[in-house]
């Protein structure tokens, strides 16, 4: 049979609620026994000593009183104390008992009766030199005259009425411990509520998201650590959820943007050998074949450049540059396809020099994907301003364009990676869809941000933000 924790645990707390319960009796039995019988003694004790040397036993060493009047006096006080006690001489007589009625012509004697045979105890426990039948708590105290012993004082109280008042006392604590038994039963099932049964549906959820179900909700709702943590793990689910989901969307966009070149790579190829294409016309379709292969170069560039972000291998060759410099030789390798479409490139600088702290080449990646982009959709005979600006130590460089803009719907998207704005709006169909995740990832690789404006029908403008480097260029 398989043990579990909870088990394990109910079974610790009946052990040791069973002997806890049979000690604490136990110990409790002792001390109240022997405090109860300490304290009897003591009572007892002080009252025949206070007979033995007060107004009674003075009229008795006296005999200017009758043993009548002594007999009535001790009735009382026996009476009122619950004991019985006696008036002995040195000879082991008993004179007065208050237990029977007054007869001097009559008289007990105790022939065993012997002071030296307490060994210094003022008590005795037992049957009084065997007087008695049933054990009894017997204190003596002498009458002295003289410096001599006349006679005694004898108490007698019946250990049983003792014991009937330790188990009194002791059914109290009985009872207190029950009580406390009780709490600690209703404290174990506060704790089987609270604590075990979120558990289990904890470790239910657990072992449905061990098995794939990633749907799952953990359903414990509670406004504690068992709730907060039912909530985290729904919330790593659904992360771990939407993971999947985008690595799926990623698989599948991989093969989508891999399948379409290759595809078209082994069209051309094939109609080439089955001699479909004629021989004069195979350079034309080769250089298809090329462009469609460097376009599985620069997707295949681009997946390892966003694995090494995603894997945080990415150093950053940091360097105080002119980032002015580095906008003005990017713009240069966009002439050839900037005069073709008629467009504008035009640079607007805060000053003619401005240092930044950055890696430049990924900082002259970042700006060649972002005025590649401006200049596939803006509109012929239109202009691209690049403009940088200082402020608050930062250095903000936007690429701004005069083209289509960006659906509103769209703009969250475009960070994503494969995203492709609506290919009916044609300009990009042999991108990848990298380019703005690769930017993105390089700036925040920096520590720093960027953002998007932009309005469809008007254009966009892109701006990030870089260190301002501590010495400027003069």
């Amino acid at each position: 049979m398989k043990r579990t924790l909870y088990l394990k645990f109910i079974l610790a707390y009946l052990c040791f609620s069973i002997l806890g319960f049979v000690s604490v009796s136990t110990l409790i039995s002792s001390l109240t026994a022997n405090h109860m019988l300490k304290s009897k003694t003591e009572a007892i004790y002080r009252e025949a000593n206070s007979i033995a040397s007060g107004r009674l036993a003075q009229s008795y060493r006296e005999e200017d009183s009758s043993l009548l009047d002594i007999y009535t006096n001790l009735l009382a006080l026996a009476s009122y104390h619950s004991t019985e006690i006696w008036l002995m001489n040195t000879k082991g007589e008993i004179l007065l008992d208050t237990t029977k009625e007054y007869n001097p012509e009559h008289t007990e004697t105790i022939d065993d009766f012997d002071t030296t045979r307490l060994a210094g105890n003022y008590y005795q426990k037992g049957n009084f030199f065997g007087y008695f039948d049933k054990d009894m708590l017997s204190v003596v105290s002498p009458i002295i005259s003289n410096y001599r012993a006349k006679g005694y004082i004898v108490i007698h109280y019946p250990l049983e009425e003792i014991a009937g008042e330790k188990d009194s006392f002791l059914n109290i604590n009985y009872i207190t411990l029950v009580i406390l038994f009780v709490l600690s039963l209703i404290i174990l099932l506060v704790f089987t509520l609270a604590v075990y049964f979120p558990l289990r549906k904890i470790i239910a959820g657990a072992n449905e998201f061990a098995g794939g179900n990633l749907n799952y909700k953990v359903p414990v709702e509670t406004r504690d650590e068992m709730g907060y943590l039912a909530a985290s793990m729904n919330y790593m689910a659904g992360e771990i959820n939407k993971s999947g989901e985008y690595q799926r969307k990623f698989i599948s966009n991989i093969s989508h943007d891999f399948r379409s070149p290759l595809t078209s790579i082994k069209g051309y190829v094939e109609a080439m050998l089955d001699g479909t294409i004629p021989p004069e016309m195979q350079e034309r379709y080769l250089n298809i074949v090329l462009s469609e292969t460097e376009r599985l170069n620069n997707l295949t560039r681009g997946l390892l450049t966003l694995n090494n972000y995603d894997d945080k291998k990415t150093y950053l060759e940091i360097t105080d540059f002119d980032i002015n410099t580095v906008i003005r030789n990017t713009a240069a390798a966009f002439e050839g396809i900037c005069q073709k479409k008629f467009i504008r490139i035009e640079l607007i600088f805060d000053a003619p020099s401005l240092m930044v702290t950055a890696d430049m080449g990924k900082i002259q990646q970042v700006l060649y994907n972002l005025i590649d982009n401006a200049i596939k959709f803006s509109h012929p005979e239109s202009s691209i301003y690049i403009e940088t600006t200082e402020k608050h130590e930062k250095v903000f460089v936007s690429v701004k364009d005069t083209g289509e803009g960006i659906p509103k719907e769209s703009i969250k998207k475009i960070w994503a990676r494969f995203y492709k704005t609506d290919p009916s709006r044609g300009k990009d169909k042999k991108g990848t869809g990298l380019g703005l995740s690769i930017t993105k990832e390089i700036i925040q690789a920096h520590n720093e941000n960027i953002h998007v404006v932009s309005t469809e029908g008007v254009g966009s403008e892109f701006t990030f933000s870089l260190p301002r480097a501590k010495h400027k260029k003069l």
